[in-house]
């Protein structure tokens, strides 16, 4: 799958380039205008911009609420990891796709960059 460089994607492209796990389905043709990696939800407030995916290695409620203050349609969960069902119901309750890939954070970013997309920061 070959995305132009610099375009958006839909969350189901993101599915297929990460090979991840749906674990909640919200909208999965939400466009996605970037993309932020990081496990520190106080960066992910001050620097990301527009409609991004969130990928990350914390898991706790937390995760949901900042990408929900954000905007976001969807966070992915690197390295396998597996949200509880506290963080299930709230990003439900938000409508926002939570996705789990096996890949690194630097192996998934560069994946979703290969494919054309970018970040989202302010800086």
């Amino acid at each position: 799958m070959a995305f132009r460089k610099g375009k958006h994607m839909k969350v189901h492209d993101i599915v297929d380039i990460l090979e991840a796990e749906i674990v909640h389905e919200a909208d999965m043709d939400a466009e996605i205008l970037s993309a932020c990696g990081s496990d520190m939800m106080s960066d992910v407030l001050a620097f990301v911009k527009d409609q991004s995916v969130l990928l990350t290695g914390l898991v706790n409620p937390q995760v949901v609420r900042t990408a929900d203050m954000m905007d976001m349609h969807c966070i992915v969960f690197i390295r396998g990891k597996s949200p509880d069902q506290t963080i299930i119901d709230l990003a439900e309750e938000r409508g926002i796709t939570l996705l789990k890939s096996k890949y690194r954070m630097f192996t998934a970013c560069g994946k979703l960059y290969d494919a054309g997309l970018r970040g989202g920061c302010n800086i």
